[in-house]
């Protein structure tokens, strides 16, 4: 469905990605977790032309979609496919003026995907598939951060896009709202919905992935099912692995002891 080759991003004379190769299969969940730094964010902001290529290509279906352009901008490729990718960010970046039913129904709406009376029963459908139906009428000041998100992710699936990608989704959230918001992308993946998720969420990524993408200075250095990296003898993976486990230990243990 989606694939990037021999992707590479600079900055100056800063190289974040550095000749990124990468296929992803329709019906496929795959997993992007490295430490800070490694060009996570930047793969997958380079993936929906947010961020244009130093140079190589990605594909759309086999088709070209983004390519380095002598003027830096997209071209006649992106429009042809950008309506079929959803994107859900760190922070939710909801309109503070529209209510949550108001906000899904803006991008189906600006591109006339149908009737007024279409789009928000299509809105109410989605605001009832996160959870948030009761809420449809009110405003992002009036909702929690995992319900903000929830809003997000129903927005980005209002367009009913072929993939979604999810940068670090619950990064912004405090540790008690992430288990709203994994359920969800969770539901969607268990649906087959295509989908590349940057996350720091080491259970989750080894759970819902078909595949785990393990990046470190602008490379993949390592990539396979959960299975695979479980057992890889990547000493950089494992003691990537070994740090995030000790961390969740950490937390959890602050946890316990707030509850006392």
């Amino acid at each position: 469905m989606l694939e990037a080759r021999a992707v590479r991003k600079s900055y100056g004379s800063k190289e974040v990605l550095k000749g990124i190769d990468l296929q992803v299969r329709t019906g496929e969940v795959i997993s992007v977790i490295g430490p800070s730094g490694s060009g996570k964010t930047t793969l997958i902001r380079t993936m929906n032309g947010m961020e244009m290529l130093t140079q190589g290509h990605v594909l759309m279906h086999g088709k070209p979609f983004l390519h380095q352009t002598p003027n830096g901008r997209p071209d006649e490729h992106y429009y042809e496919h950008i309506d079929r990718i959803g994107m859900v960010f760190q922070g939710f970046y909801l309109f503070p003026h529209k209510t949550a039913l108001e906000n899904v129904m803006l991008a189906p709406a600006y591109h006339n995907r149908g009737s007024e009376a279409d789009i928000r029963q299509l809105a109410l459908a989605l605001l009832d598939k996160v959870g948030l139906l009761a809420h449809a009428h009110q405003y992002p000041h009036q909702l929690s951060g995992g319900q903000q998100q929830r809003v997000a992710i129903a927005r980005a699936l209002a367009m009913k896009p072929a993939i979604m990608l999810f940068d670090e989704p619950t990064s912004a959230l405090d540790p008690e709202l992430v288990g709203e918001v994994l359920t969800v992308i969770e539901d969607l993946a268990n649906e087959g919905m295509t989908m590349v998720i940057v996350t720091h969420e080491m259970q989750f990524a080894f759970k819902v992935s078909d595949r785990v993408i393990f990046m470190e200075q602008g490379e993949i250095t390592a990539a396979g099912t959960p299975a695979q990296l479980r057992s890889s003898d990547n000493e950089r993976l494992c003691r990537f692995l070994s740090s995030q486990q000790h961390a969740l230990n950490q937390l959890e243990l602050n946890q316990d002891v707030s509850a006392a």
